[in-house]
């Protein structure tokens, strides 16, 4: 299934329709202000084993990471955040960039790595936050980008549905994605380390 939904002004009917099929352990493919994003709901275990077979993840080994709509919304997911910390990502959030930190007892089992750290991202996109605000949950977030594939086959929605129709419950067509990862910043240790950069600039 292919549905649109403008960024400006996300249709609720719509936004819906999306959250429906997360709650019933759907797949999603959805845009973010970097490349679109394969995603479910983080709580649903059978969906989650289902992007780690699709994308041929490890659980316990890959690190994978939550979309949530806000910063006390993420918070709920990892441990206190201190000043220094709570201020990097009150400055850059919502934005293009994704922050490891401590997990807190709320993250599923599921994701526990032998680090016990968990990616988050805000996305600056209106129609994946609202999805999220409405879901109540995070959503799973690892791009669909293969480094090896044409370029319009990640950034285009028409053709991304062709290709991943089969193997996800649902497609958003929220307009042509990009092609640039978000920046992946570890705040887990001082001093912050950028383990890849991406399309967000940090400003220490």
């Amino acid at each position: 299934m292919l549905v649109k939904i403008y960024p400006e002004n996300p249709n609720p009917r719509e936004v819906q329709k999306v959250v429906e099929v997360l709650r019933s352990g759907g797949l999603v493919i959805y845009p973010t202000d970097t490349v679109y994003g394969l995603g479910c709901d983080v709580n649903n275990a059978r969906a989650v084993e289902r992007i780690a077979q699709i994308k041929g993840l490890n659980l316990k080994k890959d690190h994978l990471s939550f979309v949530c709509h806000d910063m006390s919304h993420l918070s709920l997911y990892t441990k206190a955040l201190d000043n220094q910390v709570f201020k990097l990502l009150k400055k850059h959030l919502p934005g293009p960039f994704t922050f490891i930190l401590p997990a807190s007892n709320n993250v599923p089992k599921l994701f526990k790595n032998n680090k016990k750290t968990i990616g988050f991202r805000v996305p600056d996109n209106p129609i994946i936050l609202e999805i999220v605000r409405e879901l109540g949950n995070p959503v799973l977030s690892t791009s669909i980008k293969d480094e090896d594939e044409v370029i319009e086959y990640t950034t285009d929605p028409e053709l991304i549905h062709e290709k991943y129709g089969d193997l996800v419950d649902l497609v958003i067509d929220g307009g042509y994605g990009g092609n640039e990862g978000s920046t992946i910043v570890d705040c887990t240790d001082y001093p912050f380390e950028v383990v890849r950069q991406g399309k967000g600039v940090l400003e220490l």
